[in-house]
């Protein structure tokens, strides 16, 4: 389907429907599954007469752990001088969150330019080719960036641990351990993560047959190279 706008614009949904166009869509799943997270972890104080008192440090993106404090209360309502979540994953957190922006926008970039510019897009090799290093460089920084977050994952994992507060000073032989924190959004973040690797480097075939590097293994012969005429 092709429908022709004005000059240099020819608006074609073909990629749409080929590998080319539709694996990128999986990028804004990574990022808008990591950023704007909030989450508290949970824990309490078993008192005298069935009243227990809890106390929930709340957490979130971009993982500065430390930037919550939150203090216990005690039996007698009194609260506990500020305790600290220990632990700044922020870096990794937020170079998954940026990969994934960039690649969004890029990804934005390109569809235009396959649904409406694709005469312009083959009209030369540079196009393909430029588009071909840039998604091998993507493919590549979803690797580093997943890993980074899910090694990142596990510590903030690890540093929320109703188990481990349990343990500070603070908290040592008075408290209870209380729910876990969900955080199914965030382990599907590092597994949108690594399914965006996947897809991006099995869309440099798809861009690599669009370059001069890919030879057709079976030209048509012609009537010089001996090939028969047609009737």
């Amino acid at each position: 389907m092709s429908v022709k706008l004005k000059a240099g614009f020819s608006l074609d949904l073909g990629p749409l429907k080929e590998p080319l166009g539709v694996i990128r869509v999986f990028t804004i799943f990574a990022f808008a599954t990591t950023g704007g997270y909030y989450g508290s972890t949970h824990f309490k104080i078993k008192c005298p007469g069935g009243v227990d008192q809890h106390t929930d440090p709340v957490f979130g993106y971009p993982f500065r752990l430390p930037a919550n404090p939150y203090q216990i209360t005690l039996c007698n309502k009194s609260r506990s001088n500020e305790t600290f979540l220990q632990g700044d994953f922020s870096s990794s957190a937020e170079f998954f969150v940026c990969v994934g922006v960039f690649g969004f926008l890029y990804c934005t970039a390109t569809l235009i330019l396959y649904l409406g510019y694709q005469n312009v897009y083959r009209q030369t090799s540079r196009g393909p080719i430029i588009d071909l290093v840039v998604t091998a460089a993507f493919a590549f920084l979803w690797l580093v960036c997943s890993s980074a977050w899910g090694k990142g994952l596990t510590d903030v994992k690890w540093a929320t641990n109703p188990d481990q507060l349990i343990l500070t000073p603070s908290c040592k032989d008075i408290c209870e351990a209380g729910e876990f924190p969900s955080m199914g959004r965030l382990n599907a973040s590092v597994i949108f993560g690594f399914l965006n690797m996947i897809l991006w480097a099995s869309n440099c075939w798809f861009i690599y047959k669009e370059t001069p590097f890919h030879k057709d293994p079976n030209p048509p012969a012609t009537m010089e190279e001996g090939g028969a005429p047609e009737p």
